[in-house]
């Protein structure tokens, strides 16, 4: 028998009284990143009596109703409000363009309350038994104009409490640290500067601030706020930015520690950035969320790829600690241990995720264990405490042919276990053979490129055929991550099958002093009528046992173009649809969200499936049903409970138009059955 119990083990495994209320106080429920909740009241019995009860709307739809007017110089309009008057027309300084994306905050519940963060970067309290707004602050970051990297665009909030202090933090997309009284939304008067304080600042050196910003909730460990940062993926310069780590009091917004994720002469892993690249390298950010450990004292760093992406050639070297997840004292900043998933990247591979923190009985022994998912569809499991893999990594070689002036790894670390749960690489065996006319389209079209293996290093534009990159940049996995069930012993990986191409080419050099830029992004390269140029799934569902390693089931998630004109009467079943999934595992369910679907093949814009919130059997795999949404969801899925009524709630909508015209409206959606308890 498997006993795994996640880090507030206490907390999660307790039975949940009827009357009780059950917080969701971080992006991932609890510090170790698990996604779960002991709530039951929803079951396979019920889930399709549950409906949407509230929604809110977000505070941008008013915010940038009120820019355009001040542009238009509509005064009126644009002055309904005191707080408004620096925007009235004529003020200098206005963006010339603020268009949230989307939604993507994950909201966080506490005592009855949701705190949340919008796309423009405002933040905003609403009761969350009611959807009724509470309160919400406008920091302003709008008028830095648009972040660096994916517009704007923001992933959430995060709480902390001391005694009667209790405080809302976010990192704005201008670059500051925000503390927030979490009852009236004011600034925290006592923490940094009129409850700001400056990020940039603690870099070290000096930087172009438009190349970064801040995009994803920080973490809280032992009273310290530790912050990632955003650094643009398709600089002209090789001067960028550098990720470093920083952490900062909570009560007073001082510095705590600064994490050198490009290591300074002195430290570790310094003589991995050869030729002095250290000096003006940049990325090597931590993009996605923190997971941490207040008992063992850690956090765990999920650290990305320098600049740029695709060429190393002014970086030559391993490049430490880029693309590794490390572990560093909450408190001081140290390093505990590290592992590097890909040497010298050049393949935008970068860690996309929160680690998931675990407690796992292998044998006879119980671990305290840490799992890493991974844009090229690896699940790396380590002890928590020392960084020992739990199964050996092999150091296997790889295609080592590059660009003019870079020099590719030979070798990068593959897993014995668990086995990757994802396409890697691709052959002519991976393409799709529905029909024999299908296969031969599916040849024809291969025809055109160089089917290669993982790890395959870009080429430049028009050097022979260009090459098929499996996984994408966006993966394998992505942000979104993984949750863990603390009662099987399962962790279920979401992740998706997109095979694209990409090329580099010698850039104006009155543009850019890079000896090669990308040329093709990771465009997605479309096989026969429409179809994937691959076999399915294109979205899966991988449950791993974290006692044995072993793949429990598979699954696929979304209908896919099953319906296709080609494919409609082969009677496929569910072929999955491409794009992100997020989940959720209760003590009775596995909830991944899905977005809206066409499983014709056509224009993703005209669906004929809406989205929904996908129902699975936790233990077998078997897909259930689904909890239709009104708005395709673009955050991780939350549950939590107030007085004794289980909610679901999740970030949709806004970003692109609609067909037709006009956006889609940003929304917090909550769900529940009818009535408490069911029917």
């Amino acid at each position: 028998m498997v006993t795994i119990v996640a880090t507030a083990a206490t907390v999660l495994l307790a039975a949940v009284g009827a009357g009780e209320s059950v917080d969701w106080p971080r992006f991932g429920n609890d510090g170790g990143n698990s996604k779960y909740s002991p709530l039951d009241q929803i079951d396979a019995n019920n889930f399709d009596e549950v409906e949407v009860v509230w929604t809110w709307e977000s505070v941008d739809a008013r915010l940038t109703e009120r820019l355009e007017a001040a542009r238009k110089g509509d005064v009126e309009a644009a002055d309904r409000e005191d707080a408004f008057a620096v925007i009235l027309a004529g003020e200098a300084g206005l963006p010339t363009r603020v268009r949230p994306g989307p939604f993507k905050a994950v909201p966080v519940v506490i005592g009855g309350r949701m705190y949340v963060s919008t796309a423009l970067g405002q933040v905003a309290a609403i009761d969350a038994a009611s959807g009724e707004p509470l309160w919400s602050y406008d920091p302003q970051s709008w008028e830095a104009g648009r972040p660096a990297n994916m517009g704007f665009q923001h992933r959430g909030v995060a709480y902390w409490q001391h005694g009667g202090k209790k405080r809302v933090l976010m990192p704005a997309h201008d670059r500051r640290l925000l503390s927030l009284d979490a009852m009236t939304g004011k600034p925290d008067p006592d923490f940094g500067r009129y409850g700001t304080v400056d990020m940039t600042r603690d870099l070290g050196r000096e930087v172009t601030e438009s190349r970064t910003t801040h995009s994803s909730p920080p973490s809280v460990c032992r009273d310290v706020v530790i912050v990632g940062s955003i650094v643009s993926d398709a600089p002209t310069r090789k001067e960028a930015p550098p990720g470093h780590v920083r952490a900062y009091h909570v009560e007073s917004g001082e510095v705590a520690w600064v994490f050198h994720t490009i290591p300074q002469p002195g430290e570790e892993g310094h003589d991995t950035w050869e030729d002095g690249s250290w000096e003006y390298s940049g990325g090597t950010n931590v993009w996605s969320m923190i997971a941490v450990d207040e008992e063992l004292g850690l956090a765990y760093l999920p650290i990305s790829t320098p600049t740029n992406d695709l060429y190393g050639g002014h970086r030559l070297g391993d490049n430490l600690f880029a693309e590794s997840l490390v572990a560093v004292d909450c408190e001081t900043g140290a390093k505990r241990w590290h592992f590097q998933m890909v040497h010298h990247g050049l393949w935008d591979y970068d860690l996309p995720t929160a680690p998931t923190r675990i407690d796992v009985k292998v044998g006879d022994k119980l671990v305290k264990a840490v799992a890493q998912p991974t844009k090229q569809a690896f699940l790396f499991v380590f002890d928590a405490e020392t960084g020992e893999p739990l199964w050996p990594i092999e150091e296997k070689p790889v295609p080592t042919e590059t660009v003019p002036g870079d020099r590719a790894s030979p070798t990068q670390p593959f897993p014995t276990k668990p086995a990757a749960y994802d396409r890697q690489g691709i052959t002519e065996d991976d393409l799709i053979d529905f029909s024999p006319e299908l296969r031969r389209e599916a040849l024809e079209i291969a025809a055109d490129y160089e089917l290669v293996p993982l790890y395959t290093p870009p080429r430049l534009e028009g050097d022979g055929k260009p090459t098929i990159q499996l996984p994408a940049d966006g993966g394998g996995t992505n942000w979104t991550g993984a949750a863990v069930d603390p009662e099987s012993g399962l962790i279920y990986v979401p992740s998706h099958t997109r095979p694209v191409t990409v090329s580099l080419t010698t850039p104006d050099p009155n543009r850019s002093n890079m000896r090669y830029t990308p040329r093709r992004w990771f465009d997605s390269v479309r096989g026969p009528r429409g179809l994937s140029l691959v076999k399915p799934p294109y979205s899966r569902i991988t449950a791993i046992d974290l006692a044995t390693g072993e793949h429990a089931w598979v699954a696929a998630h979304g209908e896919g173009p099953r319906n296709h004109p080609a494919l409609r009467e082969l009677g496929l079943g569910r072929l999955g649809r491409l794009g992100r999934a997020a989940p959720l595992v209760t003590r009775t369910l596995l909830f991944v969200t899905q977005s809206a679907e066409n499983t014709t093949g056509g224009s993703p814009r005209t669906p004929d499936r809406p989205p929904e919130i996908s129902v699975y059997d936790k233990k077998s795999g078997a897909y259930l049903g689904g909890i239709e949404l009104p708005d395709s969801p673009n955050s991780n899925l939350i549950t939590y409970q107030v007085d004794g009524r289980q909610y679901l709630a999740v970030s949709v909508g806004g970003g692109r138009p609609m067909i037709g015209g006009g956006g889609t409206p940003a929304r917090v959606v909550a769900l529940a059955l009818g009535s408490p308890g069911g029917s």
